[in-house]
């Protein structure tokens, strides 16, 4: 079999069998199968209470009734459907790869399979797509032909088509603003939802804040997107470097050890940074890097997901 027929092979199993880990109850409209904080019939267990007239006979806790002078009923947590929204960094930045793609097509890629992992549970899946501003709203839709659409839409965003200031060859642009993308994100999104930020978080300070509103009412996935060469520079002789965000260019003797070796120390800490920043606003962590597959990486952070779920469901013991 060709590889890349096995590969595809391996893909669809994975969506057939995996799930996206979700640790908050998020689950509000009928039709999904996760946890929700709604009471109602369903298997997972919540409480009893007193039986009421109307109340489902078959519902009755026995063992407490049979303690007791009156009968009682057990209340159950049903499974709902979520609401999940894509933050979609199409910033200039992400014209960026010197690995098996650039950032941008594995923001794309990611955005296609965990949108996949979400609408096979009966969920909805929304984009909010930005850059120096907000560029595009697409409110949660259930079903296979709305995420197509949706992914279309993201696709347009990536090859500059929808937006063209924002392609490679673009005038047009600026920083990225994340921090106002969060902001308006916080106005926009009212029900507690699972947000996935897809971004390089090459972009200035004053997102932390934004960030950590969000954390307390949604739970919060950063898809950070890297390249190997943005932690170190190879001995390639005197290049050209260029921002992508504002063209502005600077000529680098890359011979120069003391350079290479300054580049990834301060590379280093600006990542450290990044990361204590994203943990300090209760987000978890999904890093994605050009030089590997969308779909290995994505399956290392869902059993990180998963064994952290794990511990946090399970039961205290004296």
């Amino acid at each position: 079999m060709p590889p890349d027929i096995a590969s595809g092979i391996a893909v669809d199993d994975l969506l057939r069998r995996a799930r996206w880990p979700v640790l908050r109850r998020l689950g509000f409209h009928p039709g999904g199968d996760e946890r929700s904080s709604f009471r109602g019939t369903g298997l997972e267990y919540s409480d009893v209470r007193e039986y009421q007239a109307g109340d489902d006979p078959r519902t009755i806790e026995w063992n407490i009734t049979a303690r007791s002078d009156r009968p009682y009923v057990r209340e159950s947590l049903p499974d709902r459907g979520l609401d999940a929204w894509l933050l979609i960094d199409v910033s200039r930045s992400l014209d960026w790869g010197t690995a098996r793609c650039l950032k941008r097509q594995l923001a794309l890629e990611f955005s296609a399979v965990v949108g996949q992992l979400l609408i096979g549970r009966g969920n909805r899946v929304g984009a909010l797509l930005f850059d120096e501003r907000v560029r595009s709203i697409t409110p949660p839709s259930a079903g296979r032909t709305a995420l197509l659409q949706l992914i279309a839409r993201i696709s347009r965003a990536a090859d500059g088509s929808q937006f063209p200031d924002t392609s490679a060859g673009g005038q047009g642009g600026g920083q990225t603003d994340l921090g106002r993308a969060l902001t308006e994100a916080g106005r926009l999104i009212r029900r507690p939802s699972l947000i996935v930020i897809l971004s390089d978080f090459m972009t200035p300070g004053g997102w932390q804040q934004p960030l950590s509103a969000l954390g307390l009412r949604h739970e919060v996935i950063a898809a950070w997107i890297t390249d190997p060469r943005e932690r170190e520079i190879p001995d390639v002789g005197v290049v050209t470097f260029e921002d992508p965000e504002s063209g502005r260019q600077i000529l680098v003797d890359t011979r120069s050890a003391s350079l290479r070796a300054r580049f990834q120390e301060m590379a280093n800490a600006q990542r450290a940074t990044i990361r204590a920043d994203l943990v300090r606003a209760r987000t978890a962590v999904a890093e994605l890097s050009t030089a590997a597959e969308v779909v290995p990486q994505l399956v290392a952070f869902i059993k990180q997901r998963e064994a952290q779920r794990g511990r946090r469901l399970a039961p205290v013991t004296a």
